[in-house]
């Protein structure tokens, strides 16, 4: 279940997003975060499997458009469709608005098939 980033999960957010390949940085690893909790347009997003977090996800939210900018599930949890999920749910969220990746997130969309679909739902 995706629940709203709290500054409560800050350690726990930081260590999910350090899997990202242009986050290993500490100095840019802060600098997104403090992207996320200030940024008007910037949304982060957990995901609670049980009583862990276990995922997150990021985005960008625009008039029409939702951009992923990060996707990120604790190593031992993967292969388990948990961020194909937080996908999905992020789209129900925001139903009205596109999908779609950043340069960072095209690999993931597009072994998901989700690039070219209107509802990523199917």
């Amino acid at each position: 279940m995706l629940i709203r980033y709290k500054k409560a999960f800050e350690k726990i957010a930081m260590g999910l997003l350090s899997f990202m390949p242009n986050e290993k940085d500490l100095k840019k690893l802060q600098q997104t975060m403090k992207q996320y909790e200030e940024g008007d347009n910037w949304q982060l997003y957990l995901w609670k499997a049980e009583d862990d977090i276990i995922g997150l996800i990021g985005a960008v939210i625009e008039d029409d458009t939702i951009e992923i900018q990060h996707i990120c599930v604790n190593p031992s949890h993967r292969h388990e469709g948990i961020g194909k999920s937080m996908v999905k749910a992020m789209k129900q969220l925001h139903a009205d608005k596109k999908l779609c990746p950043t340069e960072e997130t095209l690999a993931f969309f597009e072994k998901c098939c989700f690039l070219n679909e209107e509802n990523p739902d199917d």
